[in-house]
């Protein structure tokens, strides 16, 4: 067994401040070209972006992308911009949801929706023909994570998990949740959560590398799962840089996950990848190897690519996969089923921006990847986002919704004959 044990760093103060003060910081230079060689390079924190970023012109221009401050305003929304294939839709579910990433569905109907840059978890309601926007939990650090079981919701915050029980008959007075599990790092990079619960009625939570390409400790760098009574937590891979989305094969059973690759290396390597674990334990080779085939120029010494699980498929350079889910509606074409539909957050350190879209992954037989195509495109316009999808999530009806951390906002996709939604 893999100690789960990890160095505790220190509490960083204050949840708001602290979410864009990292943002901010990120965004600083490390060394403009032209400055005086004679002043010093102001100290970067520990685990941010800019560490090991090229000292030339075209890279010193590249910095995380931050979004508004607020979210946008319901009638500002790019849905008209966004473009989507033949017979099918898209249309505006919800807007004034602030920062809006991981997503989860509950028995009635409630669309739970996790944040990053704030505070707070919303919950999205549908009652008398009308939607309505709450905030279910406040006060929590980076509350990236929500899944859902049972009546349950399961709120992932930096370093802990916390649960809400019978939340959707709670959603207009919800108590304070109640943490369920402590036992993880407060790193900053990479430290926002994607959680899901598998078929083996089990509490996935991930643990990225604490910066961009390093040499971490046995805490880092891994995916995790718990029991639901807080027990039994095991390892079950290895060689994680960040993976903000996993999902289940609905055939195989068999866990498939996103991964984004290391920055700096270039601009059009490595590309992110798409992971399939067939057993416990396995490495998908982060530091050491990535996209299965380029070992790492600083840590891959000593080290073969050989030596790791080669991912099923690959995602583009720096597209920032995120959040996935296996489609097993009956609304799309039968030429979805059981596809993985991706939502891509885009690039940033990239001059030639990638990503910023949501596709569809078809399957071969043998669970590899046969097709990578088009579902959403037009989030990314002239090089400038205008939009960032995040996370993607399957209603009942076989429709979906997509997230957009960016605009604070959530789409719904359908096809056929457009319906008019609710509002």
């Amino acid at each position: 067994m893999i100690s789960l044990s990890a160095p505790r760093s220190l509490l960083l103060a204050g949840t708001l401040i602290g979410a864009f003060t990292y943002i901010a910081a990120a965004q600083q230079p490390a060394n403009p070209p032209g400055a005086a060689t004679t002043a010093a390079a102001p100290a970067l924190p520990p685990g941010s972006p800019m560490i090991g970023r090229p000292d030339n012109e075209a890279a010193a221009k590249l910095a995380p992308v931050a979004p508004p401050p607020l979210p946008t305003a319901a009638d500002k929304l790019p849905a008209a911009k966004l473009k989507v294939p033949a017979g099918f839709n898209i249309e505006v579910y919800a807007a004034g949801v602030a920062n809006a990433r991981e997503m989860a569905l509950g028995d009635k109907g409630t669309v739970f929706v996790g944040s990053r840059l704030i505070d707070k978890v919303h919950a999205i309601v549908d009652k008398d023909g009308k939607r309505t926007v709450k905030v279910l939990a406040s006060g929590l650090y980076r509350p990236n994570g929500v899944a859902f079981k049972n009546g349950t919701l399961y709120i992932a915050e930096l370093s802990k998990v916390s649960r809400i029980d019978n939340v959707e008959d709670v959603l207009d007075n919800p108590p304070k949740p109640t943490m369920i599990y402590d036992n993880l790092p407060k790193d900053e990079a990479h430290g926002w959560k994607f959680i899901a619960i598998g078929p083996d009625n089990k509490l996935y939570v991930p643990v990225g590398q604490p910066g961009n390409n390093v040499l971490h400790d046995d805490a880092h760098g891994q995916i995790r799962r718990i029991n639901l009574d807080r027990s039994g937590a095991e390892v079950v891979a290895l060689g994680v840089r960040n993976t903000v989305g996993f999902d289940w094969n609905p055939e195989t059973r068999q866990l498939y996950f996103t991964d984004n690759g290391r920055d700096w290396m270039s601009e059009d390597v490595p590309q992110d990848e798409l992971n399939r674990v067939t057993k416990v334990g396995e490495d998908f080779g982060a530091p050491y190897c990535y996209q299965g085939n380029i070992p790492d120029a600083e840590f891959g010494w000593g080290h073969s690519c050989s030596e790791f699980i080669p991912p099923v498929g690959l995602m583009g350079p720096h597209t920032a996969s995120l959040g996935m889910r296996f489609y097993t509606g009956n609304m799309f074409p039968k030429s979805y089923k059981n596809a993985i539909i991706v939502a891509r957050h885009g690039s940033w350190n990239r001059s030639r921006k990638a990503g910023g879209d949501v596709v569809v992954v078809k399957l071969n037989k043998d669970g590899t990847v046969k097709s990578i195509e088009p579902l959403i495109t037009g989030f990314l316009d002239d090089n400038k986002y205008i939009g960032r999808p995040v996370d993607v999530l399957q209603l009942k009806d076989g429709s979906i919704l997509v997230s957009d951390d960016y605009n604070g906002a959530v789409y719904r996709v359908t096809y056929g004959k457009p319906k008019v939604a609710a509002r």
